[in-house]
């Protein structure tokens, strides 16, 4: 049975100025403590990657949770930030409320945005922005009308 999408992963180089960020940010906790792991078989399994290191972090903000990893080993293959149009997962949105407000004090906590303003769609008020490390993240507000409110999220039973 399949309830719904658990977590989002994101691969930082600072975890410890990111969880930082995040929670000023977002609001997001921390849940737990961070994790860590090297030279474990058991865990290179699990993540499929062959003495890897790394440590971790799982937040958690309204209904969603957000783990974050820095791995020292192996090094990665790029340090380029994904844009929206490569391939993969490239960005995640939250939903605001005074989005204006919000991408004032957004920008004031380190995000950049390449746009002056949020853009009015007519659904939805949106602009997309990347926090200090360069990860893209969408930052949303709906509309009365708009058919996919994150209110119509919480009461859904699990799906079959």
């Amino acid at each position: 049975m399949i309830r719904g999408i658990h977590h989002v992963a994101v691969h930082v180089r600072d975890l410890d100025r990111m969880i930082r960020f995040y929670k000023d940010a977002f609001g997001f906790e921390l849940v737990g403590e961070p994790f860590g792991w090297e030279k474990n078989e058991f865990i290179d399994r699990i993540v499929d990657v062959p003495d890897s290191a790394a440590r971790g972090a799982m937040l958690r903000c309204g209904t969603c949770y957000m783990e974050l990893f820095q791995y020292s080993a192996p090094a990665p293959v790029s340090d380029r930030p994904l844009q929206p149009y490569d391939k993969g997962y490239t960005h995640f949105c939250v939903d605001v409320t005074e989005i204006e407000q919000e991408y004032e004090r957004l920008r004031g906590l380190g995000m950049t945005f390449s746009q002056p303003a949020p853009i009015d769609v007519g659904h939805v008020k949106t602009i997309y922005g990347r926090d200090p490390e360069g990860n893209l993240i969408e930052i949303q507000q709906t509309a009365p009308h708009c058919d996919f409110p994150l209110d119509k999220l919480a009461p859904l039973s699990p799906l079959a």
